[in-house]
């Protein structure tokens, strides 16, 4: 790896500890490119942080109507969330609403993302099923999706699914890229995930934030931006449904007060959406921005400590509201005993292309 993406550097004491290299991308809403570090044309699995336009490609089936889909269902299917009861008892719902049990989920159960539910687990030595997955709600929305195209729940995971074929348009066209060029793997939920620039990332989101703009004060709004504004305001008004509790997704939309959504993806990928203001236009962009992530080590504190970085070096929102991420931005490394045995320096710089 080349030192040129270096973009962290831990130390215990006065000792290197681990280098973290990563890559970065900040785009306005039509793509251009304001801001970058390393390669911003990274070929990036997306993973979770793709939720919101998979969830996109639900509401254009029509499957939100048909089924009574409200905002705070929408909020979980773009979600990566702790298994805590309340999103557990709305995935019941949900399935509930499609007319689908439990076992008709193609994900399977996990321990919790959340510390504190896996304590509570174990001491009543609950085994986690399909509900409990961080990706239920994704998975209760593509149920959804494939009767809403005709189809059965059977084998509605798999590639070739026309489901899923409907999927992989939708997200090439909100990349505007080929169907061809975005690769796809299965993720650990066992759905398709896809691979793209990592630019393109950052380009989901600035349409995202895009969409929420365009939504205030316009009086005909495209079929897509308005899906797009209600995927951005669901995530924004239900961030507790989109993370959980003591989560940085959660805390990072609840510290900016509905301009800024955000969503993590597995092995440390990041996307956020900002929308259009002094701020953004100071920046040079055109209306919203979208701001993408990627740490090659897959270490997500380090993500974490990186876009809130990015955020205080964009000057995006409010010192104060800034400041309400400090825990996950600067956080003290102690050992047991409660000693500082170390600190991080940040080695990125942004650069305009």
């Amino acid at each position: 790896m080349e030192n040129n993406n270096l973009a962290l550097v831990t130390y215990r004491g006065d000792s290197v500890e681990n280098l973290h290299y990563a890559h970065v991308a900040v785009v306005d809403e039509i793509g251009n490119i304001l801001y970058c570090f390393g390669d911003p044309h990274r070929m990036t699995l997306a993973r979770s942080a793709a939720k919101p336009a998979q969830a996109l490609a639900v509401i254009e089936t029509g499957a939100l109507g048909q089924f009574g889909f409200d905002d705070a269902d929408l909020a979980l299917m773009c979600a990566s969330h702790s298994s805590e009861e309340r999103h557990i008892e709305r995935t019941h719902s949900m399935l509930h609403k499609v007319g689908a049990n439990e076992s008709d989920l193609r994900c399977g159960g996990h321990a919790a993302v959340s510390d504190a539910v896996n304590r509570e687990w174990i001491k009543r030595g609950f085994t986690p099923t399909a509900c409990c997955s961080n990706c239920s709600g994704k998975h209760v929305g593509m149920l959804g999706a494939a009767l809403a195209l005709g189809q059965d729940f059977s084998g509605y995971n798999e590639s070739d699914h026309p489901l899923q074929s409907h999927v992989k348009r939708v997200m090439a066209d909100l990349c505007e890229m080929p169907v061809d060029a975005v690769e796809w793997a299965i993720d650990g939920c066992n759905l398709p995930t896809p691979a793209f620039p990592l630019d393109k990332l950052a380009l989901i989101y600035a349409k995202l934030a895009q969409g929420a703009d365009s939504a205030e004060g316009v009086e005909s709004l495209s079929v897509r931006s308005e899906a797009l504004a209600r995927i951005y305001h669901a995530m924004t008004n239900y961030p507790e449904m989109v993370a959980g509790e003591e989560r940085y997704c959660t805390e990072l939309m609840r510290a900016f007060e509905g301009k800024v959504v955000g969503k993590l993806g597995a092995d440390a990928c990041y996307g956020l959406g900002i929308r259009a203001s002094e701020q953004t236009r100071r920046l040079g962009a055109h209306g919203a921005i979208g701001i993408s992530v990627k740490v090659e080590d897959g270490n997500i504190e380090v993500l974490y400590r990186l876009v809130s970085e990015i955020l205080e070096r964009l000057q995006i929102g409010t010192a104060t509201q800034r400041g309400l991420l400090n825990k996950y931005h600067r956080p003290p490394m102690l050992n047991t005993m409660g000693l500082e045995t170390g600190h991080a320096e940040f080695t990125f710089n942004l650069k305009r292309p």
